[in-house]
């Protein structure tokens, strides 16, 4: 096989992570004609499909570590160049790291870890959202440079590091616990409680329920996909739910919310994983996060 090019390596990283062949041309600053020709030629040398021409494009199952390998070229280029030029500040183009984290880190005590980052350092963060459940898929598939993940085995390619557990109190209003909970968390009390949940893939008040019951059960359940708004809807009664203590803390002492299950908090542990490359920037994110966190979580 020929050995591959960096350039059209570079524009199918594009297209991933623009979404579609258009918006890769924009940022490339090419026709989408021409960047239809480079995957094409790639796909040609690799003799594989490596793009999903979806809305938005993702890479297949082929594309992925090429895709990975796309990023890290990148990024070590962008640092040797760096260092060739002088210090890491010394001009040039700012290097770019994506990075997927679950809402409620995100809502905390992530942004910190960001802000921690020694000076010095022409960084361009892209963030992006998942539950802790399913970031690592991301990083399996070569989107994103590092995750903050519950998963605990390391992804092909990539180191893991334990964060700690993020702990949360199963919050509702102190007239929702009396109407629902007067004979405590009973399984008939929970079967028939509204329940406020993230998203479908957040399974972690029902992960509680069957804790606390040893059943599984199928509640009524509001979605509310926004940190803001999950904690808003259960202080205005419409349910009860699993808040980060860093954000209950307020609603307890305040009175708003009271803690329906006192002593049986729900602890998820979190890790990051990274693709294994020696780059400061990420040698440096890595330091800050692991710092961050050790003050943040369990």
């Amino acid at each position: 096989m020929d050995g591959l090019d960096s350039t059209q390596l570079r524009t199918l990283a594009a297209v991933v992570s623009e979404g579609s062949f258009e918006a890769a041309a924009r940022l490339l600053h090419i026709t989408p004609s021409a960047v239809s020709q480079r995957v094409k030629a790639l796909e040609e040398t690799v003799g594989q499909v490596l793009v999903r021409r979806a809305r938005p494009c993702a890479a297949t199952a082929a594309g992925a570590p090429l895709l990975r390998l796309a990023g890290q070229l990148v990024l070590l280029e962008r640092e040797a160049l760096a260092d060739a030029r002088g210090p890491l500040t010394g001009g040039g183009a700012r290097t770019r790291l994506a990075v997927v984290v679950n809402a409620d880190s995100l809502a905390t005590w992530f942004p910190a870890a960001l802000a921690r980052l020694p000076r010095g350092f022409e960084l361009s963060f892209d963030i992006r959202q998942d539950d802790q459940d399913h970031t690592a898929e991301l990083l399996r598939d070569g989107v994103v440079t590092a995750a903050v993940t519950a998963q605990r085995e390391a992804v092909q390619g990539c180191r893991v590091r334990r964060l700690g557990a993020m702990r949360y109190r199963a919050l509702a209003t102190p007239e929702f616990a009396a109407a629902h909970f007067a004979d405590g968390l009973t399984p008939a009390a929970l079967a028939g409680a509204p329940v406020v949940v993230f998203d479908r893939k957040d399974r972690l008040q029902h992960r509680f329920i069957r804790t606390v019951t040893g059943r599984t059960l199928d509640p009524p359940v509001h979605y509310v996909p926004s940190v803001p708004a999950f904690s808003e809807v259960i202080r205005l009664g419409l349910g009860w739910g699993l808040v980060p203590e860093q954000i209950a803390e307020d609603d307890l002492a305040s009175g708003r919310c009271v803690d329906i299950a006192p002593g049986r908090q729900a602890d998820v542990p979190l890790h990051w994983q990274h693709w294994r490359l020696e780059s400061a920037a990420l040698n440096a994110l890595t330091a800050a996060v692991r710092e961050v966190a050790a003050g943040a979580l369990r």
